[in-house]
């Protein structure tokens, strides 16, 4: 029986894992970038993120360009991960939000 939890999509929510930095963030960080001559390397520290992260956010145009080569090299069909990976993922996936329903965190 499926849970409740799985018609909820907690994608760009502050539930979401896989961002690191908020919209907020970004642009304090494109602003003092530019603004402050403060590294790459000593705002990747500050932020806990890796300085790629903070080089796609003070050049757009290079983050773009990586996205284009990754779409390529994913039709190629290269990044595929195996069943037993991928059915891991969705289910770890699925118990925290589980968690965050029972948690009163995120509502249906």
């Amino acid at each position: 029986m499926p849970f409740k939890s799985e018609k909820i999509i907690i994608c760009g929510t502050q539930y979401d894992r896989r961002q690191k930095l908020t919209p907020e963030q970004r642009a304090e960080i494109f602003r003092r970038y530019h603004t402050n001559r403060i590294s790459q390397r000593q705002l990747a520290r500050e932020y806990s993120v890796s300085r790629r992260l903070i080089s796609f956010i003070v050049n757009p145009e290079n983050e773009e360009r990586n996205k284009e080569l990754l779409q390529k090299r994913k039709a190629a069909g290269l990044y595929k991960p195996d069943k037993k990976k991928w059915a891991t993922t969705i289910r770890e996936h699925r118990r925290y939000k589980q968690q965050l329903y029972k948690q009163r965190q995120i509502e249906l």
